[in-house]
């Protein structure tokens, strides 16, 4: 690997954002952000004070009173603005997010090119948030159901796709009405900062959006627990998320949260067994695994299992890992050190419970957080790989004998974000998508997350959605107006 390839140039000058104001360290605690492909620090965090949070929450405050009145019209140009510049923009974006959380530069410029879509999505979507009249019982009253903005939002994002996250939550409050404090990921902070001055040169007014950093426990604790605060957004895992919630619910705030998953694959022998283990195989190459709705458990008709395993092994042990500035890399490394850890005790788990290792199994021997991508087969239900979400390039095979099997097996989890069906049965498809408990089902193919589906789990998966017709139900409330004529 050439060196020179991860020399951070032009990289992102890290800031908070308050009031319409970037303000660097200037004495601040600071944070240092680490190359994951090469495991050298290279740049520095600012973390807010308590003063600066108190500012955040001021600002967005008195934000909220002129934001919630201005007209969709207008909001709507501000967020197609943030679309223009989002792809005028891409090219910088992508590369600091290569630089400080390692994924590939092409999938890193194809998550903030597609963020484009989504700005442009609510920027129409915004214009119809729409009330309703319902028939009175009088003649001489009126009934109106109206929709307002919550309020004062705090949002909380990943750092496995950090432009992506952070956009959907700014979008979804901002078009709304709302106005939000977010506090991206200290480990990829360059593309919530960068976010932050698209949102500011597209003019959106000082105080809508702000942007803070520091201990996560203690920015939420604070964040949240403020009664100026009135909605949370979580994106993150479910073990953070529930103690969010707890927290929240503890104060009656509204919350969306989309959690953990451990997606189940099912593949039956009817389907075209090849090309779907092909697809799979590039699909779980997608930021090294770090994806909460990637394939991860795969449950293979015992019909199809070794043509299965074939086909995904030839694509998936030849992959080009390496720097993600690399031209020729197709997996980058995992975000940290402790991810590496968590594939070897994962991997070494499921080898003492009899799972065969097909390929791959180790960390890779060079400078950052690299792991080899790895399948293991015959794997049972009681490994930890199949009961615990990855989150990494560990795939675990495993086969089924009848559709009630595959079903319970998959359903056995508390997760229930993704889902993912291969088959070329109509009836197939129908009666498994209706018994699958899982908030998205994609059959024979990945089409989730685009701005006009709507994204979210259920059981320990979540609550709520982000994405289509539903992006602003968590971010309105709903008022009921009845109107009398006075009696004369």
């Amino acid at each position: 690997m050439d060196a020179q390839t991860s020399t951070p140039t032009h990289y992102e000058q890290l800031a908070l954002y308050i009031d319409g104001q970037f303000l660097a360290a200037e004495g601040r605690k600071t944070q240092s952000v680490i190359n994951p492909a090469t495991g050298a620090a290279f740049a520095e965090l600012p973390h807010a004070t308590r003063d600066d949070l108190d500012r955040a929450l001021a600002s967005a405050s008195k934000a909220f009173q002129s934001w919630r009145f201005t007209s969709p019209l207008e909001r709507g140009k501000v967020l197609r603005r943030v679309a223009e510049l989002i792809r005028e923009r891409s090219p910088a974006i992508a590369r600091n997010i290569t630089l400080d959380q390692g994924k590939p530069m092409a999938e890193a410029l194809q998550e903030v090119q597609t963020c484009a879509e989504h700005a442009e999505w609510h920027a129409e979507e915004c214009r119809r948030i729409y009330g309703r009249v319902i028939p009175p019982r009088s003649e001489t009253v009126r009934q109106l159901v109206v929709r307002e903005p919550i309020g004062v939002c705090a949002a909380f994002t990943p750092w496995n796709f950090p432009f992506n996250q952070a956009l959907r939550k700014a979008v979804a409050a901002l078009g709304a009405g709302c106005t939000l404090i977010l506090k991206g990921p200290e480990d990829s902070p360059s593309a919530v900062v960068a976010l932050a001055r698209i949102f500011h040169d597209a003019g959106l007014p000082a105080g809508c959006l702000n942007i803070v950093w520091g201990v996560p426990a203690e920015i939420s604790s604070y964040l949240i627990t403020s009664p100026i605060v009135r909605k949370i957004s979580f994106t993150g895992s479910t073990a953070v998320g529930k103690s969010l919630a707890a927290l929240a619910g503890a104060h009656m705030k509204r919350m969306t949260m989309e959690l953990g998953g451990h997606s189940p694959v099912l593949v039956f022998d009817d389907a075209d067994v090849e090309s779907a283990a092909k697809f799979l195989a590039r699909t779980k190459t997608r930021n090294a695994g770090q994806v909460c709705m990637a394939p991860s458990r795969f449950y293979v008709h015992e019909k199809a299992y070794d043509r299965f395993v074939d086909a995904f092994a030839y694509v998936y042990a030849g992959l080009k890992v390496g720097d993600g500035l690399a031209q020729d890399t197709q997996m980058g490394p995992l975000a940290h050190e402790r991810r590496v850890d968590s594939m070897e005790a994962l991997v070494a788990d499921a080898r003492a419970r009899g799972a065969r290792l097909v390929c791959g199994g180790e960390r890779l021997q060079r400078d950052g957080f690299f792991f080899a991508p790895t399948i293991l087969t015959g794997v049972p239900d009681d490994a930890r790989l199949m009961v615990e979400e990855p989150f990494g390039p560990v795939v675990p095979v495993t086969k089924f004998k009848t559709t009630d099997e595959a079903l319970a097996r998959a359903n056995s989890l508390p997760y229930g974000l993704a889902s993912f069906v291969f088959t070329n049965s109509i009836s197939t498809a129908n009666h498994v998508t209706n018994r699958l408990e899982a908030g998205m089902v994609s059959i024979n193919h990945f089409g989730l997350a685009l701005a006009e589906t709507p994204l979210g789990g259920v059981k320990d998966s979540g609550m709520g959605s982000e994405g289509g017709t539903e992006t602003f139900d968590g971010y309105l409330v709903t008022k009921f107006v009845s109107q009398a004529s006075l009696v004369p």
